[in-house]
């Protein structure tokens, strides 16, 4: 990785004019008035020396496309934390072990002038979640070094680092007081439960089975995890010198962070569902506080739907937290709401920005708080006043999803620094930086590889839907060679949720597919965030439908009409709702020579009878459980249409996916071979719904997917 203050000389062709890159400084378009390179004369000196310009066009062409391989190396930032005096950040410095197939977390301190960059958790297993103490010389955080994960301390001033917790098990939420002396964070307590039946004793030397697992609760299952022992989260304080964790609340109930502690460090806020239904109920949730020193709980809101995330105001006047109204739609808007805690009266502060209110923080005088605000596929900073008066603080927060181009990343503030991940099209995120209204990106993770490979080009496209003329932004990949006057096969990869959104962001796996020589379309469809409330409930009760079918092809019969797809050579792949919206596709549509349908849920009578989120789902995507709309949930499912599919279809899910099971691809893939549709169904061991959470399993995903459709490049339709 470059470092800043080492300079640095590169000369690049465009199809504009030659440009002048010097490390740590702008790009400097090289036109004829050369009066404006008095500063650069030197630099200029060694170029003509070295690297005539037809040389250095020569070299960028030969670098080589972006390669699998490649993805064991790439790095990214996340959760950047600003020190207490606005002079250095400390961030999550991710990458991939090759060796190990593993994820990699390890805490990194950059200065906000970017004179030093440094590691401070080396040698510690996985850390993350860095939080400064409030004066500033302590960094607590977890990591995984002894073994499990425990809380860690780090004194800033002497770089002495120690464990201070010996929890049984995994923390989250940590959260200093206000007085530096405790270290409040959240836990699972498991819950003793009775058997049934009482186990017979087995004769000594008998080898009988394992004991029976008895379900007993709703919620038994989650993705990643399998079906677990009964447990409830607890919030949990600790000395920030060490010693004993105790356990504050109580109940057969689950407390969740963001934690946020009174100014005077004797209470702290939560969020819970402490309702005796509260397995059956979804999006309901009130802020309690709890007494530090006897474990007291207090309601401190009562509306209906569901608060959470409380941030406290500086002044300890103003209690502001995330508030979403409870209603059975597929899209609700998080708000900001505030509560007076003398009078008790709440306001909601963003009550006329249409979407999503993430991430709040106070600013340093209680008078306006920072969020993130997404918006047409990208992610900014914003800060509203308690006026209602909305600004922008930065854009291009993003680059922390590597496989696909999500809008992703966060940020953080304090004493007028404001720092960020940003993301771009051909980088994953940095740590960048707003102080004084001006921006500086203070890292460089990926120069040192992806300098060096030539990359697709992102191009926005926006078209109208011949469904109904709704208008539809998307994005296309190009391979690194593109000629615009050839003609390329193009894969339609769909995004899942389906209420999430893509941007034009780096994404590993779309630059593989374009480095195999294909256009890659992605589309923010109908019900995707970042457009509005009225967009995103276009699909309500829809999904999916002849409706978000109409967006995808509309759109690449725009791209086809550009003059550069092969409309002989067309593909469609997605994961998730994407993998629903591929196998939902090919059950109306000949066009596509191959498909690969990821993870996808084929029947929505048996998904949400048999998946982990069979609560929420049913109430907000449904108009009620499956026994009362058997037609309604049977027109949503793919398997309806399987009596139509000609295309190829490949299915790739995990064995362990209990978000959208195996049964689902099972049915899909029999359906087809009894039909004799060309098929095949890939099974990846010991993987869950995140199937490209490992590096190689990422890569394996693609692999399949491009060696899919290479066998069916020029496949003659049943159109034809």
């Amino acid at each position: 990785m470059k470092k800043r203050g080492d300079t640095s000389v590169a000369i690049r062709n465009t199809a504009h004019s030659p440009t002048l890159v010097v490390s740590g400084y702008e790009t400097i378009t090289m036109d004829t008035d050369f009066k404006r390179f008095t500063g650069w004369k030197y630099a200029l000196t060694a170029i003509a020396l070295f690297l005539p310009w037809c040389a250095v066009a020569e070299i960028e062409e030969q670098y080589p496309p972006f390669d699998a391989m490649d993805v064991f190396e790439l790095e990214w930032a996340s959760d950047p934390r600003v020190s207490p005096d606005g002079q250095s950040i400390v961030y999550v410095r991710r990458s991939f072990e090759i060796m190990s197939d593993t994820g990699r977390a390890d805490l990194w301190e950059v200065s906000v002038d970017g004179d030093f960059h440094r590691p401070l958790s080396a040698g510690l297993g996985r850390s993350t979640s860095p939080r400064w103490s409030p004066d500033g010389r302590k960094l607590a955080f977890f990591s995984h070094d002894t073994g499990s994960s425990q809380i860690h301390v780090r004194w800033m001033d002497t770089r002495h680092t120690t464990v201070i917790s010996k929890l049984q098990q995994s923390p989250s939420d940590l959260a200093w007081s206000p007085d530096g002396q405790w270290l409040a964070f959240t836990m699972e307590v498991k819950k003793k439960t009775k058997p049934i039946a009482k186990r017979r004793t087995a004769p000594e030397g008998a080898r009988w089975a394992d004991a029976p697992v008895t379900v007993t609760t709703t919620r038994y299952q989650y993705d990643g995890r399998g079906i677990v022992d009964p447990a409830h989260r607890h919030v949990f304080v600790i000395p920030a010198e060490g010693g004993i964790a105790r356990q504050l609340t109580e109940g057969d109930f689950n407390h969740f962070g963001r934690l946020a502690w009174t100014p005077d460090s004797t209470e702290i806020f939560f969020s819970a569902d402490r309702s005796e239904d509260w397995e059956l109920s979804s999006d309901e949730a009130d802020i309690y506080a709890v007494a530090l020193a006897n474990g007291r709980i207090r309601r401190v809101t009562d509306f209906p739907g569901a608060e959470r995330n409380p941030v406290m105001a500086p002044n300890g006047k103003t209690l502001a937290f995330s508030y979403e109204e409870r209603r059975p739609l597929a899209f609700t808007p998080n708000r900001i709401a505030l509560l007076d805690l003398q009078t008790q009266g709440m306001t909601i502060l963003t009550d006329k920005l249409d979407g999503d209110a993430n991430n709040i923080l106070w600013a340093e005088d209680s008078k306006s708080l920072y969020f993130s605000f997404d918006e047409r596929g990208m992610r900014h900073i914003r800060k509203i006043t308690l006026s209602k008066v909305v600004t922008t603080v930065a854009d291009d927060v993003g680059g922390t999803t590597i496989g696909r181009p999500y809008l992703s990343g966060g940020f953080h503030r304090a004493n007028g620094v404001t720092a960020f991940t940003q993301g771009r099209q051909h980088r994953p995120s940095d740590v960048a930086i707003v102080k004084n209204k001006r921006l500086e990106v203070v890292t460089a993770l990926n120069d040192d590889l992806l300098d060096y490979r030539a990359l697709g080009k992102v191009t926005e496209v926006t078209y109208q839907s011949s469904f109904d003329g709704q208008e539809i932004q998307g994005w296309y990949v190009t391979p690194p060679d593109f000629d615009p006057t050839k003609k390329y096969p193009l894969i339609l990869e769909i995004h899942g949720g389906p209420h999430l959104a893509y941007g034009p962001h780096f994404s590993a796996e779309l630059q593989l597919m374009a480095a195999a020589g294909y256009v890659v379309f992605y589309n923010n469809y109908r019900g995707s965030l970042s457009y509005g409330e009225d967009f995103a409930l276009l699909l309500q009760y829809k999904y999916s439908s002849v409706e978000d079918f109409a967006d995808h092809m509309s759109g690449i019969d725009a791209l086809i009409e550009k003059g550069f797809v092969d409309k002989d050579n067309l593909f469609i792949a997605g994961g998730s709702a994407g993998g629903i919206a591929t196998a939902y596709a090919v059950g109306l549509t000949d066009r596509f020579n191959a498909a690969v349908a990821a993870k996808p849920v084929i029947n929505w009578i048996s998904k949400t009878l048999t998946a982990d989120s069979m609560v929420g789902q049913i109430y907000h995507q449904f108009p009620g459980p499956p026994w009362e709309h058997f037609e309604h949930y049977w027109k949503r499912s793919p398997l309806s249409l399987v009596g139509n599919v000609v295309t190829p279809t490949l299915l790739l899910t995990g064995e362990e996916d209990r978000r959208t099971p195996m049964s689902e691809t099972e049915q899909f893939y029999q359906a087809l071979r009894l039909r004799g549709v060309d098929s095949a169904m890939v099974r990846l061991p010991g993987a869950s719904h995140g199937i490209a959470s490992k590096p190689s399993r990422l890569i394996t995903k693609v692999d399949h997917i491009l060696a899919w459709f290479e066998r069916y490049k020029g496949r003659q339709s049943t159109r034809d």
